[in-house]
Formats: structure tokens, C-alpha cells, sequence
């Protein structure tokens, strides 16, 4: 009797003792979560202080200039007021001379006939340095007073706004293995929540590594729950991983997925022979959440580090089945990050934002290419305006590699472009215009280019508008994406874009 009570205790105590070891795994898990939260909150944090930095250089720069303004115009008031005095003294020490010597003549007749008019040229020159006249226009000080009182005070007064929590942070997402697959250098992944989860969500982060156990980057922020990345290396192994996002918060990451791309190196999605980098530019609407900081969600600063255990790695490589091809083209996320290439740039191409964007040394046309080629698929970016003056003629399109990089693209047979004014644009290859359109651009205009190389067509658009029909068609080869632009024109490179809606709707027919 007394070993049945024995044993049952310790089955007791037994399940106390594996609830304590869960415990301690999420007290572990929690651990490494409050570490990655602190270098994304530190991030954050050094960046909003860097940008009020910024915000106040800007402002000493401008209150400088005033200074310098005010320096400038005391000087000239100065600076003439020595210039009349002495010209007036000149004239006056000249006048006295003159006085002088008629006094010493000797001839009574000759002083008689000029002394009258002498006297009244006296006085008249007297009359001239009246009152003010040897009076300063212009005081030394400068009636300046920086009144910097409000600003120290909201500088002391900065501090963390504590977040109310209004619901629970999603759960985890669960990545379906039957569903993910890689093909040559392109990857699939598709997420669901956990079926007894009912936390809404908002949206989905994905990441991948740079496939050599890089840092993560994020690749897609949106709704859908399955995205397709391309342009990736042959021959790598990228870990992926997911998370979750509603207004409350970031869910934590899901299992690290480990995909294995292709070797075939003749696979028809080919790049430069240099490394694209793994850096998504801003994605429109990809934001619907903001940090505890209310740093802009889109700040390309923010870094995410993972502590990988093997323990949670799945792998998977390119023996899984693929995907239905069939899958609606508005469900499937097109992700193609590449940025400009200053390698095979004209040499007069200007690069800034981590080469995403470009303008020109030069009034004449130049030409930039992207990093990464395609002859296959369907591929968007866009360029929105940043720079727009004097009505210059920028042109948007693809190119060889070969292409002429001193004149504007489409004047040789390398290049397929649409060159656009401020009112109308024409579509040109080979030097040949054609399909002139009216709807121009202006600063803060975004012009898109959609390449399909399974309908071998290529199509434009201004402000997510198409403009005019197809541009061109029977497209076959390597294109890579191209601008010519001159000083006037600043254009910034979007890419990793969802096909636009006029031709997702087109594809549904």
C-alpha cells in the first residue's frame, strides 16, 4: 500500500518537474526573444536620435546662413559708406588746396573776380557734411538672440511612450512543408496560422538569409500567405523563417526553413557575376504596423538577427513536388530585389541610397543598367521621379548588356524603351519612335516597367496607370533592366513589386 501511494506521488512530482523543464524552455526562448527585441529597439532608437541630429545640423546650417546674410549686408553698408566719405574727403581736401594757393596770390584784381565764388563753393561743401554724414549707417552688433530655451527643454523632456496593448500578439506561423518548393534559383514558401489560433493578424514578414549564414533580410510584408523569390544564387542553402504582425505587436519567428538552390549554372534566370545583394527596397503599402518608437515602418535601417538552434531547422531541397501551376497570378507575390549597377555604368552616373538611386554628371543622355538579367518570368519594377527640371527626356525599359551607354536608350537595336516629357511619351528601339502617348511626368511621378518573358511582351505605366498599348512584343534573350538620364533627372529604384492590377486583371481573362 504505502509503495501504491509512493509511486503515485512521484507520478505526481513527475509532472511537475516536466512542466518545470517546459517552463524553463520558454523561459530560455524568452531570453533569446528579449535579446532580439533589444537590438531592433536599439536600432530604432539610435536612428530616431541620429535623425533629430540630422534635423538640427540642417537647422544650425540654415540659421549660419542667416548669420552670414546679416555679416554680408553690414558689410556693404560699411564698405560703401567708406567709399562716399572718401570721395567726398577728396573732393573737400582738394577744394581747400585750391583756397589756399588763390589766397597767396599776389594779384588783388584777379582774388576779387573768383572770391565770391569760392566762398559760396565753400559753404556749399561745408553744407554737405551735415548732420549724419560723419555718422555710422551700420551698428556692430548683431541683434541676433537664438531663443533655443523650447528646444532644450523638449530635448529633456524625451522620453519612451509606453504602448497600450489592446489584444495578443499573433501566434507563430506554421510554415507547409507540402507546399514549399525551389526551382533553379527561384524559391516558393507558403505559412499558415496555427488552426486553433484566434488572434487576428494583419500581415506577414518574410525573411531570408543572404544563403552563406548571413544576417536576415526582409523580402516580402504583406496579406498573402505565400510568396515566390527570385534571383537568387545557384548552388546556396538560405534559411528562411516567417513572422506574424498585428497592431500589438510582432509574433515570434517560426521554425527556420533551410531550401537548397539549383547547381544548374545554365538555368535560363541568370545575374552579373557578381553577388545580389539580399537589401529589399521599400515595398508600396508594406506597412500597416508601426514600432513602439513610431519610427516610420519603412526605415531601411532596422537589422533582425537570428540564434539559430539546429534543433529547430527543417530542410528541404529541390525534390519537392511543386506548386499547382495554376495558382492565381494575384495570390502568387513576385519578389526580384536587384539594385543599379555601377560597374557597367556610364562613368558620368552618379549612385547614392545603396545604388537604388542615380542621376547624372552630364546634360547628355547616359545609361545605367540593373544588377540582375532575365529570360524568364514575369518581372515589375518602378523609378519614382525625385528630379525632374527642364523638361528633360529620361527613358525606362530593358536592355543587352552590350547596350550603348552615351546615348539615350532605345537608339541602338540593344535596348527597348519608353522616353517621356513633362506632357506626352513615345516607345523606341533601334533609333525607331513609335506609339507616341499623351500623360508625361513630373517630380514625384512613379513610371513601372513589366517585362513578361512568358508572353515575351514588354508594357509600361505612369502612377500605376498603363501607358499606351503593348510597347513591344516577341521578346527573347537576356534583358536587363535600364534608365538613361541626364543632371536633371533623380531617379530612385523600386523593386520586389506585385504585378500591377491593369495586368493582373488582363491575366485573369
Amino acid at each position: 500500500l504505502m509503495q501504491s501511494q509512493l509511486s503515485q506521488a512521484l507520478n505526481g512530482l513527475s509532472d511537475r518537474a516536466k512542466e518545470a523543464k517546459e517552463f524553463l524552455v520558454q523561459l530560455r526562448n524568452m531570453v533569446q526573444q528579449i535579446q532580439e527585441n533589444s537590438v531592433e529597439f536599439e536600432a530604432c532608437l539610435v536612428a530616431q536620435c541620429d535623425a533629430l541630429i540630422d534635423a538640427l545640423n540642417r537647422r544650425k546650417a540654415q540659421l549660419l546662413s542667416r548669420v552670414n546674410k546679416e555679416h554680408e549686408h553690414k558689410l556693404k553698408v560699411v564698405r560703401d559708406q567708406i567709399s562716399h566719405c572718401t570721395v567726398k574727403l577728396r573732393q573737400t581736401t582738394g577744394l581747400m588746396e585750391y583756397c589756399l594757393e588763390v589766397i597767396k596770390e599776389n594779384d588783388p584784381s584777379g582774388f576779387l573776380q573768383i572770391s565770391d565764388a569760392l566762398i559760396r563753393r565753400v559753404h556749399l561743401t561745408e553744407d554737405q557734411w551735415g548732420k549724419g554724414t560723419l555718422t555710422p549707417r551700420m551698428t556692430t552688433d548683431f541683434d541676433l538672440n537664438l531663443d533655443n530655451a523650447p528646444l532644450l527643454q523638449s530635448i529633456h523632456q524625451l522620453d519612451f511612450v509606453q504602448m497600450k496593448v489592446s489584444s495578443p500578439v499573433p501566434a507563430p506561423p506554421i510554415l507547409q512543408l507540402e507546399e514549399c518548393c525551389t526551382h533553379n534559383n527561384s524559391a516558393t514558401l507558403s505559412w499558415k496560422q496555427p488552426p486553433l489560433s484566434t488572434v487576428q493578424v494583419e500581415g506577414y514578414i518574410l525573411e531570408l538569409d543572404d544563403g552563406n549564414g548571413g544576417q536576415f533580410r526582409e523580402v516580402y510584408v504583406g496579406k498573402e500567405t505565400m510568396c515566390t523569390v527570385d534571383g537568387l544564387h545557384f548552388n546556396s542553402t538560405y534559411s528562411a523563417r516567417v513572422k506574424a504582425f498585428n497592431k500589438s505587436g510582432v509574433s515570434p519567428y517560426s521554425k527556420t526553413l533551410v531550401l537548397q538552390t539549383s547547381e544548374d549554372t545554365q538555368a535560363e534566370e541568370q545575374s552579373l557575376p557578381f553577388p545580389v545583394p539580399l537589401e529589399r527596397s521599400q515595398l508600396r503599402r508594406m506597412s500597416p504596423f508601426s514600432s513602439t518608437l513610431n519610427l516610420q515602418p519603412s526605415f531601411p535601417g532596422r537589422s533582425y538577427f537570428e540564434l539559430r538552434s539546429s534543433a529547430h531547422q527543417l530542410s528541404l531541397h529541390s525534390s519537392l513536388q511543386s506548386l499547382n501551376s495554376a495558382v492565381d497570378i494575384k495570390k502568387m507575390v513576385a519578389v526580384a530585389w536587384f539594385s543599379f549597377d555601377p560597374s557597367s555604368a556610364h562613368a558620368d552616373i552618379v549612385f547614392s541610397n545603396d545604388n537604388l538611386t542615380v542621376t547624372c554628371n552630364s546634360y547628355d543622355d547616359r545609361v545605367v543598367l540593373g544588377k540582375t538579367g532575365f529570360s524568364k518570368g514575369l518581372h515589375y519594377w518602378e523609378l519614382s521621379i525625385d528630379r525632374y527640371d527642364n523638361h528633360p527626356d529620361p527613358a525606362f525599359g530593358v536592355a543587352r548588356l552590350d547596350v550603348l551607354k552615351d546615348a539615350m536608350l532605345g537608339k541602338d537595336d540593344k535596348a527597348w524603351a519608353m522616353y517621356v516629357d513633362n506632357n506626352r511619351s513615345w516607345f523606341m528601339h533601334n533609333n525607331s519612335h513609335t506609339n507616341r502617348t499623351e500623360g508625361g511626368i513630373t517630380k514625384g511621378a512613379t513610371v513601372g516597367v513589366l517585362l513578361d518573358l512568358t508572353r515575351r511582351t514588354l508594357m509600361f505605366s505612369i502612377n500605376e496607370d498603363q501607358q499606351g498599348p503593348v510597347a513591344f512584343e516577341n521578346l527573347e534573350g537576356l534583358f536587363f533592366p535600364a534608365v538613361s538620364l541626364n543632371r536633371n533627372v533623380q531617379v530612385t529604384l523600386h523593386t520586389g513589386l506585385p504585378v500591377p492590377e491593369f495586368y493582373a486583371s488582363r491575366s485573369a481573362m
